[in-house]
């Protein structure tokens, strides 16, 4: 049956909010992790470059960072 058809309702994502899916596919899209070169205990970025955290959802909610230091 089409996604639309009352006996598929089953398939729709509701306890989240309206953010939840399209916070999904963006962050398929973006990577999960990062590797930045360090020297003398300062990031190696270039001039137009920044370490960004971006949050895809409308409403506030706990986030954990974890950074690993190798070197």
């Amino acid at each position: 049956p089409p996604s639309d058809d009352p006996r598929m309702s089953y398939l729709t994502h509701t306890y989240e909010g309206p953010d939840d899916m399209p916070a999904h596919i963006k962050a398929a899209l973006m990577p999960v992790s990062l590797s930045i070169p360090v020297l003398d205990g300062k990031p190696r970025l270039g001039t137009w470059q920044g370490i960004y955290l971006v949050e895809h959802r409308t409403r506030a909610h706990r986030r954990e960072i974890a950074a690993h230091f190798a070197g």
